[in-house]
């Protein structure tokens, strides 16, 4: 299956959040088993809401600046942002019903 996640660093963070779609970030790491068990969720709910909401991801060992600025203690930590405001947080990995709830609550 194709993904649409998109891979975001301190650079891209900001102008990607700000977006008119829900933003779902993922905050993960490669080493993370839980992390890698929802990637092929997060794969599949890219392609879903392709139209409608912006997957992404960002490693917490390569942007440990924010990973740090949104106060990321646990991963995966996923949260959601409308017009670069956070409305949703989802800690620990969740079965795809849930991050669709999630997603759906803020389209």
């Amino acid at each position: 299956m194709a993904s649409n996640v998109i891979h975001l660093d301190e650079s891209s963070f900001d102008k990607v959040i700000s977006s008119e779609k829900p933003v779902l970030v993922d905050f993960w790491a490669e080493w993370c088993g839980p992390c890698r068990m929802i990637g092929p969720i997060l794969d599949e709910l890219s392609v879903d809401y392709e139209s409608k909401a912006i997957i992404a991801k960002v490693d917490v060992e390569e942007n440990d600046g924010l990973a740090a600025r949104f106060g990321i203690t646990s991963i995966p930590n996923l949260k959601i942002f409308k017009k670069g405001v956070e409305v949703d947080n989802i800690v620990g990995a969740v079965p795809k019903t849930t991050l669709k709830a999630a997603i759906d609550k803020h389209l």
